[in-house]
């Protein structure tokens, strides 16, 4: 395994195109108006130092995790990949799993969800019906284990809508676990959710060869029964205390 920034943050894949690492939650995925680290500045970082490159160093993000979401991310190191990528993802080539510990018991042990997600300011929402302002939202569902009025959730998702899984789950009255912001009882210490993109599987931008990239369990991951290595990626940010400066 190449680690990252940490022995135990992982680099899932590198090549000339195409570049897979961990997101630890609480990591923004790009910069915001906050100026707080995130993983594609980070990222032009290390690649810049491992690969004595000059200059600029492009990388395209083709895709989007919110920042208490751990898990797999992808980015383009070219820009036809970036468009080969980006186009996978919009036609739904690809296929994105996520897990989830929410709270509750979900209504069956498995089912497929569709609904019509409309924004409104910072918060997205369920629209009773389709609206000329929202859009439609499906995934598909497996209970993987339940205990403690808890259940571990296999998600396969369809669409990208914007905090799509998070929404929909609530909606059946299972929000995830510390996802205040959509109903959960309280929030965790570092302010995560217990939602992991757990998997995704693509066709390599250049090499036409379907590839999968999967994430373990991450150390702290609020589910007793998860068999966790000892040299798993660390759940939060702020666990590996990476030094201001140090890329």
């Amino acid at each position: 395994m190449i680690p990252f920034l940490h022995e135990r943050w992982p680099v899932f894949h590198e090549d000339n195109h195409l570049l897979v690492l961990y997101k630890p939650a609480g990591l923004l995925a790009q910069g915001d108006e906050t100026g707080a680290a995130n993983l594609l500045d980070l990222a032009k970082a290390w690649i810049k130092q491992r690969h004595h490159k000059p200059g600029r160093v492009f990388l395209g993000l083709v895709q989007r995790l919110d920042r208490p979401v751990a898990g797999v991310m992808l980015f383009a190191r070219t820009s036809k990949a970036a468009a080969r990528l980006s186009a996978q993802l919009r036609t739904r080539q690809t296929r994105k799993v996520y897990l989830a510990v929410v709270e509750g018991r979900l209504p069956s042990d498995r089912g497929k969800l569709t609904n019509h997600i409309e924004r409104q300011d910072r918060l997205s929402r369920i629209a009773p019906q389709p609206t000329s302002s929202s859009r439609e939202a499906r995934l598909s569902y497996q209970v993987l284990e339940a205990a403690d009025d808890r259940s571990l959730v296999e998600v396969d998702l369809e669409t990208g809508r914007k905090h799509q899984i998070r929404l929909q789950l609530a909606h059946l009255g299972c929000p995830i676990v510390g996802d205040v912001r959509y109903g959960a009882r309280t929030a965790l210490p570092a302010r995560q959710i217990a939602l992991l993109a757990s998997g995704i599987t693509l066709e390599h931008p250049t090499r036409r060869e379907m590839m999968s990239f999967v994430c373990a369990f991450p150390t702290g991951w609020p589910w007793p029964a998860a068999i966790i290595p000892t040299n798993a990626p660390l759940w939060n940010w702020e666990d590996y205390a990476i030094p201001a400066g140090s890329f």
